[in-house]
């Protein structure tokens, strides 16, 4: 497990986090999304051990992470540049990795290095963006940690080495159970590989939700309701339709039919409009994107600040 309780880091007058608390379960694929400057690197580096809390604490399996051999040996981070490895040839980084890491599996490398026909003996300066990416990776799954943390594992990379990438990470994730915590802007892609993800802004957490349990918990209706008793359809308004026990998120009306977002089950939504007699009452599922849109908007956030 890893834990932030009440931490705070900053850099000169920017604090980067503000008094954050967080938790992820072992074994959990967790995202932590939000802007640039939002601070999720931050918390990468935090629970890497590369950055020391100015207060609070940040706990890897209950113990603290900075300037603890024994811990770091566990985890793994991958940076979202590799100019530093720029000098080195695949087979000069996969040895320096080796003498940190007892765990480091040769026959897991050499399996991932032989997919992907990676060079050996040609400097890492010289690969492509996308070959860089994949010669971190593959390490640091061969170091076989109990945790891997990824800043904008995806970013720049063409379609073909973002599928090539995002297997060999579930692959793991499946095979031993492996911790992975990954930063992005791109909500699509981690509604793709995690299981929960944070949303952060201004150096702390708006929110964090399992995504499962998200998608199943908010909905879109479209509904057309009964006859008034001028004969017309009925127009029912936010504040009605709120009366009913329903948690609205978003209202919208055209003509006489309702666009509504609401929180709740399927069963729950029909139940709770049903004595106004729908005579047309549609279910649609929102996209992730859609639905912390409409959180952020009832929170008082800008989304487009936020998740652009």
């Amino acid at each position: 497990m890893i834990e932030l309780k009440n931490t705070t880091k900053s850099f000169g007058r920017f604090t980067a986090l503000d008094k954050v608390d967080l938790k992820i379960e072992k074994g959990t694929a967790f995202g932590l999304l939000g802007s640039n400057g939002a601070g999720k690197s931050t918390i990468l580096r935090l629970i890497s051990g590369i950055y020391r809390p100015d207060s609070g604490e940040v706990l890897v399996d209950g113990e603290p992470v900075y300037d603890n051999a024994k811990i770091k040996e566990r985890v793994f981070f991958i940076n979202d540049e590799t100019v530093q490895f720029s000098s080195f040839t695949l087979k000069q980084l996969k040895n320096y990795y080796k003498s940190y890491y007892s765990s480091f599996s040769e026959e897991i490398f050499e399996n991932l290095r032989n997919k992907i026909h990676l060079p050996l003996d040609k400097k890492i300066g010289n690969f492509s963006k996308g070959m860089k990416r994949q010669a971190i990776m593959i390490i640091g799954l061969a170091c076989r940690t109990d945790y891997l943390f990824l800043d904008e594992a995806f970013d720049g990379l063409d379609p073909t080495m973002r599928i090539i990438v995002k297997k060999m990470l579930v692959d793991a994730m499946i095979d031993r159970q492996l911790t992975t915590v990954i930063s992005s802007h791109n909500l699509k892609e981690i509604n793709e590989v995690c299981d929960t993800a944070a949303l952060l802004h201004g150096g702390n957490i708006i929110f964090c939700r399992e995504i499962d349990s998200v998608k199943s918990s908010i909905h879109k209706i479209q509904a057309v309701f009964g006859e008034d008793s001028d004969g017309k359809n009925r127009i029912l308004t936010r504040e009605e339709i709120t009366q009913t026990g329903l948690e609205v998120l978003h209202y919208e009306l055209s003509g006489s039919v309702h666009f509504i977002i609401a929180k709740g089950d399927d069963e729950m939504l029909r139940t709770a409009l049903k004595p106004y007699s729908p005579k047309l009452f549609e279910i649609i599922p929102l996209s992730l994107e859609e639905i912390f849109i409409y959180e952020l908007e009832v929170l008082g956030y800008d989304s487009s600040d936020i998740t652009q």
